[in-house]
C-alpha cells in the first residue's frame, strides 16, 4: 500500500517536472538569428568589437536607460552604422533585441529572441517601426511609443534597449 503511494507521488512529480520543462521550452521563440539580423544590417558583416565601460559610463548608461549594460558591449560597426545585441528584462525574462543606430538615429530594431508568455506583440514590424530614426532628446526618445494592452512592460522594455543604442553609440570613438 505504501509503496503505491509513493509510485503514485512519483509519477505525479515527474508529470509536473514535464510539464514545467515543456512550458519553459515553449516560453523561447527565436524570430532571427544575429547573424541573420546583422545579414540585414550590412553587405559585408564586419568583425565584431568590445565597448569597455568604467564604473562612470555605466552610472551614466543606467540613468539614461535603467539598464545597467555591464563592463562590457560587443557591437558590429561599418560604415558609420553600428549595431548592438542587447537583452533587456520585460516581466521577468530576457527579451533579446537587435538595434543598429546610425548618425544618432536608431537604423533597426528587431525582437531577435522572445522569452515572456505575454506581450509578443511587440516583435511585429507594426509595433517596432515606431522606433525607426527615433533619437535622444534629453536623455528620453524624442518621440511617444504606442503602447499595447497586455505590453506594456515588453513596451517599456523595448524603449529602455533603444536608449541605451543610442548611448553606447555615442561612447563609440569617432572613426
Amino acid at each position: 500500500m505504501l509503496m503505491r503511494v509513493f509510485a503514485k507521488a512519483a509519477g505525479w512529480a515527474l508529470l509536473t517536472l514535464l510539464f514545467c520543462a515543456s512550458v519553459s521550452a515553449q516560453a523561447e521563440d527565436v524570430y532571427l538569428s544575429v547573424p541573420d539580423f546583422l545579414s540585414e544590417q550590412y553587405e559585408t558583416v564586419p568583425k565584431p568589437a568590445m565597448l569597455w565601460l568604467d564604473e562612470a559610463q555605466r552610472k551614466d548608461a543606467e540613468s539614461v536607460s535603467g539598464e545597467d549594460p555591464g563592463f562590457r558591449q560587443r557591437y558590429w560597426l561599418s560604415d558609420q552604422k553600428s549595431s548592438w545585441v542587447i537583452n533587456v528584462i520585460g516581466r521577468d525574462h530576457p527579451i533579446t533585441l537587435g538595434i543598429s543606430v546610425k548618425d544618432g538615429r536608431i537604423a533597426a530594431l528587431r525582437v531577435l529572441i522572445y522569452r515572456e508568455s505575454r506581450g509578443w506583440e511587440v516583435r511585429h514590424p507594426f509595433f517596432t517601426r515606431q522606433f525607426d530614426q527615433a533619437a535622444m532628446d534629453n536623455g528620453k526618445l524624442d518621440r511617444g511609443i504606442d503602447n499595447i494592452t497586455g505590453a506594456t512592460l515588453s513596451v517599456n522594455a523595448l524603449q529602455r534597449a533603444a536608449r541605451l543604442a543610442l548611448w553606447l553609440d555615442s561612447q563609440l570613438p569617432q572613426e
